[in-house]
Order: structure tokens, then C-alpha cells, then sequence
């Protein structure tokens, strides 16, 4: 068979480029003779910048900032000079898997540390911009990062604001100089959640960066009277709040868009077209995908669940490997298997052997009898 190896990353333990190579090497152990095309894939989350940047040929760039934490952190970021495109992705800066786990409250915690990149990418020449947004530890709706490129905020004792969970105080909004960075900022989404309400960044997101129930009502007060306030101004947007993936990564995505004039896409669609993936699936057999955890979430516009979409409908078979699966969330009906290293191992030892694990489960799951009967179209 032709086989399209095309993983997103597995959080915290693999790359998606060491989850392509880890598959790729279990499957041709059982399986020698097939044909096997590799593929990392990103939606805008951890390793779009490895991804993107890669397939665009740019070339790395260092930059010195501070994590969300306002810890001193070096920053990577990618540069292609022929285009003048820069590619950031946030989770290089903000994400959660650089923080200790549970060492910081989300209330303690900004957008701060991206407005360095920001500036060294227009410092470079950068004439269009991708910000990749997936896998932050932040929840202040961007305010760090407008702060950190010029705009204040007041309340109405002209004090100025320095920390999102003051936001309910907010007053006023003082523009910088420059509020335009690049002729095109592009923010890479892999949700499509608005900013607030029952499916906005914080009830749907918050818990898993150490929101508790008890603070969602603060921290859903200071987004939206900072989103009211910031559509009140004349140059600032309107109707950001309630756009697809304003919710994104804590509501950064709100803040792209409001203070920066950045355009949302799909992470995924962007990396489609920049892949060219519909090439690689009219060749395709067979598509191995997965990530470290499968869930409902996967489906809610993240890589996994877009690609086996795109794959149903040209009638293409897809096999599902995955550090962890929700059995109650019904998605092995989407694959023809859905396999984990939960069935092999202890999360311990998974995570202690990511690929080694990776490894033998494509290898095992290589051997499915029921693969020898698969065809495109069936």
C-alpha cells in the first residue's frame, strides 16, 4: 500500500516530526514493502514553527524575551527572506509545556513575552507574519501582548493597568505610535471558540492551565468588559469577541485581531495548502494520523479531526495512533482503528519512551489482518 504517515505532535513527549519518524519505523518492520510518504503536521499549536518553517525553507532566528511567566526565556522564530514571511508560533514563548506544571496560576500570567518576536520579525523586514496561537498557558485575552507593543490601559483614576485580572477596572485605552506591524498578520487558530460565554476561552479551556470553576466568573468579568471596552474605541474592532477563534489560546486570538488587525484561518487550512496535502492524499492508500491525546476536542477544529474529515470525503481510510483515548467520546467510528500506547504501557513508561512506544505500537498495529483488504474508495 501507499501509506501517508501524517501525525500532529504528541504534547509534552513527541514532536510531530519524532512521531512521524517513530511510526515510520515500527510500520516498516511489519510492513516492508509498502510505500510510505511522511508528513508532520500542524493545526497552530506546539510545533507549527519546526513545521511551517520547514516546509517554507526559512531559516531560524533567536530572539531574547520572557516566557508567560515573565521568566528570561530565547525565543525561536522563522524567517524566509525571498518572501519576506516571518512564522512565530506562541507556544515557543507562552506555552504551557514551558512551565513548570502547577507552579503558576493563570492569573499570573500574559501575553507579555511575544511582543519581543513581534518586534525582531518587523525589525527583519517582514513584510507578511504567521502566528501560530495553539498551546498557551495564558487566558488574558492578549493584554500582555498589546502592552508590550506600546497600547496602555487606565481605570478611572487614570492608574494604569498592568495585570489582566484588573481588567474589570479598565477606563480607558491609550494607542501607541505604531499599531500596524506587517502588510499581513495572519493568526493561526486550532479552535474555533469565541472569546467568552459557555464555549469561550476560559469555561472551555481554562481548567486544563490550572483555572479553577471558582475563577471563571473573575476571569470571564475581566475579558468581557476588556472586550467591551476595546470595541468601544473607534480604531479597534467591534466584533472581535465573537469571531471563530477569538477564544484561541486564551483569547490571544481576540487580541491578534483587535490590536494588531490580524486576519484568523484555520491552523490546519494553512498548513494544507502550504503542504500541499491534497497532493499527498491522491497518492494515499492509507493515512496513520494521531496525537497525544484523541478526544471530543479533536474534532473541534484541531489537525486530527480536520484531516479525517477531508479524508471521508475522498474515501480514504484512516488508522488512529494516539498516547491516550476517550473511549466514551465514540471516535473510533471515524478510523478503521484507533489504537493507544495506554494499551501497551503505563502512562509513566510511555512518557518516559515516547517514540520507543510510538514505535511498537504502529509496528503492532501494522500487522491488523484487515489492512490487507483495505482499498481507496471502499
Amino acid at each position: 500500500m501507499k501509506v501517508l504517515i501524517i501525525p500532529d505532535k504528541f504534547k509534552g513527549t513527541l514532536t510531530a516530526s519524532a512521531a512521524v519518524a517513530a511510526i515510520a519505523r515500527g510500520w516498516r518492520r511489519s510492513r516492508p514493502r509498502d510505500v510510505i510518504d511522511l508528513l508532520p503536521m500542524s493545526d497552530g499549536g506546539d510545533g507549527f514553527g519546526e513545521v511551517m518553517g520547514k516546509i517554507l525553507r526559512a531559516k531560524i532566528q533567536k530572539v531574547q524575551t520572557m516566557d508567560a511567566a515573565h521568566r528570561a526565556c530565547e525565543a525561536l522564530w522563522w524567517w524566509d527572506a525571498k518572501t519576506k514571511t516571518a512564522v512565530i508560533e506562541s507556544a515557543n514563548v507562552i506555552g504551557l509545556a514551558k512551565l513548570p506544571a502547577g507552579e503558576f496560576h493563570p492569573f499570573a500570567l500574559d501575553t507579555f513575552g511575544l511582543g519581543a518576536v513581534i518586534r525582531a520579525a518587523a525589525g527583519k523586514g517582514a513584510r507578511r507574519c504567521v502566528i501560530g496561537i495553539g498551546g498557551s498557558a495564558t487566558n488574558d485575552g492578549g493584554f500582555g501582548l498589546a502592552r508590550a507593543l506600546g497600547w496602555s490601559f487606565w481605570d478611572d483614576d487614570d492608574v494604569a493597568i498592568e495585570q489582566w485580572t484588573g481588567l474589570h477596572r479598565l477606563a480607558r485605552i491609550s494607542a501607541p505610535r505604531r499599531t500596524r506591524w506587517f502588510c499581513e498578520l495572519i493568526v493561526a487558530v486550532d479552535v474555533q471558540n469565541p472569546l467568552l460565554g459557555i464555549r469561550g476561552a476560559t469555561r472551555v479551556y481554562g481548567a486544563q492551565k490550572g483555572l479553577r470553576a471558582g475563577d471563571f466568573a473573575a476571569a470571564e468579568k475581566c475579558l468581557r468588559h476588556f472586550a467591551r471596552k476595546s470595541g468601544g474605541e473607534g480604531k479597534l474592532s467591534r466584533n472581535a469577541a465573537s469571531q471563530p477563534g477569538a477564544g484561541a489560546a486564551g483569547g490571544l486570538g481576540f487580541g491578534l485581531m483587535t490590536f494588531l488587525g490580524a486576519k484568523p484561518v484555520s491552523g490546519f487550512e494553512l498548513f494544507a495548502e502550504w503542504a500541499r496535502l491534497d497532493e499527498h492524499l491522491r497518492e494515499a492508500d492509507l493515512v496513520i494520523t494521531g496525537e497525544g491525546q484523541l478526544d471530543e476536542s479533536s474534532f473541534m477544529g484541531k489537525g486530527v479531526g480536520e484531516l479525517v474529515r477531508r479524508c471521508r470525503v475522498k474515501k480514504i481510510p484512516c488508522l488512529a495512533l494516539s498516547g491516550d483515548l476517550d473511549a466514551r467520546a465514540g471516535l473510533k467510528k471515524f478510523f478503521v482503528a484507533a489504537h493507544a500506547l495506554s494499551e501497551l504501557t503505563t502512562v509513566a513508561k510511555a512518557k518516559a519512551d515516547p517514540a520507543g512506544w510510538l514505535e511498537q505500537l504502529a509496528e503492532r498495529s501494522a500487522k491488523l489482518k484487515s489492512l490487507n483488504s483495505l482499498r481507496r474508495g471502499q
